[in-house]
């Protein structure tokens, strides 16, 4: 059924903004009218240039993690599901998530089971969520599933800020390196420049020159082919070869490669592990595990994986095959399957495999550091030898004429 947002007066006369579910606009009234609503526009699908059913604005993890949270401890509390969307609707911490958690209580309220309604979202709620729910819901244990929601979600965006984090001080120093190489070469070079003769010039100076030179003659075809080679490598990559190609060099660059390859195996184990624990079958988890490896050479493996599994072969094997999996994590794999306690083992090595990669980036990032600043010290050194050289040089001269 259609969305509809809708603003009406209510009884008191305050103004009342929302969204309902209806079979179309006639119907959307005359609920509206049920509520003791006056309605003043009634509008199917967007609410202030956002798309009610979350397409096109996403909501970020943290709130999702105090949604699930909040949700699970009502539920635990005795609140009915109806009274509890309603509690965590009259929230405003996320404009983008209050709708559409209204959204989702209509659609419970009109009969459909929660799961069903968070599909409805696919860009607040992913299918890893909302089957999850569903399990739940169909095993009587909700709450506990929306608790591990919340906690699976906490993980992920704090292993995400982290890697952002750590980034930011990289980021800022090149930035500033480049601002202050820029500002050399534009106006402190052609300066000097000036005051020195050709006779007393090397060849370091040359080269400076000449890219001063590129710099300040060209700079509008420098930033044209500069915007033209990102939006061409941004459409290269859009397309199925590009994806695969930019998954493939994810998964080989030197130092951060190995990174993102334990962190994509790492979601691997805590997505299917939590999906296991929480009662989703297998082949349901490792279809949604796939879909949420986030790279496509991963996401292929996987696949592959499952058809062994259908064909009641192991899981360990074609893991393996993949060449992306650690030895000592197929090891606990094979075990796990053999001792039937494949979830919990799953959600270990996530675990531990975690704190690990944590440390690696806190080391890689101690590399870079260094790194960028040595460079920017060598091409400021550079730019001194070209100017400093020839100044020498005259100065000798003139105390050698003298």
């Amino acid at each position: 059924m259609p969305t509809f947002s809708y603003r009406a007066i209510s009884e008191d006369g305050g103004a009342v903004d929302g969204a309902l579910t209806a079979e179309n606009y006639q119907v959307a009234l005359r609920m509206l009218e049920d509520k003791s609503l006056t309605a003043v526009n009634v509008t199917e699908g967007v609410v202030g240039g956002r798309s009610i059913l979350g397409r096109k604005k996403r909501v970020k993890l943290r709130f999702l993690t105090a949604f699930y949270s909040q949700l699970a401890d009502l539920l635990r509390a005795g609140v009915p599901m109806l009274r509890a969307l309603d509690v965590l609707a009259r929230q405003n911490s996320s404009p983008v998530l209050t709708e559409i958690i209204k959204d989702v209580r209509e659609e419970v309220a009109g009969g459909a089971a929660l799961a069903d309604a968070m599909e409805k979202h696919p860009n607040a709620f992913k299918e890893l969520h909302s089957s999850m729910v569903r399990a739940g819901e169909r095993g009587g244990f909700l709450e506990e599933v929306l608790s591990r929601l919340s906690s699976f979600a906490e993980r992920q965006d704090e292993l995400r800020n982290k890697l952002f984090g750590s980034m930011i001080y990289p980021a800022v120093l090149l930035f500033v390196g480049t601002v202050v190489v820029i500002f050399l070469m534009t106006f402190v070079v052609p300066k000097l420049r000036e005051q020195l003769r050709a006779e007393n010039l090397n060849v370091l100076s040359y080269a400076v020159f000449g890219a001063c030179d590129i710099l300040l003659n060209y700079y509008p075809y420098l930033i044209v082919g500069a915007l033209v080679a990102f939006f061409g490598i941004t459409s290269v990559f859009k397309t199925e070869w590009g994806k695969v190609t930019a998954d493939r060099v994810r998964l080989k660059a030197p130092v951060f490669g190995k990174i993102y390859t334990v962190v994509a195996v790492c979601r691997f184990c805590r997505i299917l592990g939590t999906m296991l624990h929480n009662g989703v079958p297998i082949l349901q988890s490792l279809k949604i595990s796939k879909d949420s490896a986030g790279n496509s050479i991963l996401a292929d493996q996987i696949e592959r994986a499952a058809e062994s599994v259908r064909k009641g072969e192991s899981l360990s094997k074609p893991l393996g095959e993949s060449g992306l999996f650690p030895i000592d994590t197929l090891d606990m794999i094979a075990v796990a399957e053999e001792s039937n306690n494949l979830e919990n083992v799953l959600i270990q090595i996530a675990d531990t495999n975690e704190a690990r990669t944590a440390r690696q980036i806190d080391l890689a990032v101690r590399l870079i550091e260094p790194m960028l600043l040595v460079g920017m010290a060598v091409v400021v050194l550079c730019i001194a030898l070209a100017l400093l050289l020839p100044i020498l040089t005259m100065s000798s001269a003139a105390m050698s004429g003298a």
